[in-house]
């Protein structure tokens, strides 16, 4: 199994608790910005348009949004911004 096949074998929620793991530890402010601004759109794909409003508005929802594990749909829409910030920083074996 290569390096980016583990990666596409960890559930959204993974991926997320990775990315935010890793840009943390590393105060990557860039990639924790990029995730803010793409949570409503997020919230919009996964079919929750009135979180996405309020997130929009609120910076306190975002914050927790993204640190937080958030909802696996959400996860999901969000995936491939897990999967290429990892990837692009040799992520590629689980924990």
């Amino acid at each position: 199994m290569t390096e980016l096949d583990d990666l596409d074998a960890l559930s959204s929620h993974e991926l997320h608790d990775r990315a935010v793991r890793r840009a943390v530890h590393h105060l990557d402010v860039g990639f924790l910005w990029q995730l803010l601004r793409e949570i409503p759109a997020g919230e919009a794909i996964a079919g929750h348009p009135d979180n996405a409003r309020a997130d929009a508005v609120k910076i306190s929802s975002l914050i927790s949004d993204a640190l937080g594990s958030g909802n696996d749909d959400v996860a999901d829409s969000l995936r491939p911004l897990y999967l290429d910030y990892l990837r692009k920083h040799g992520e590629g074996k689980p924990a």
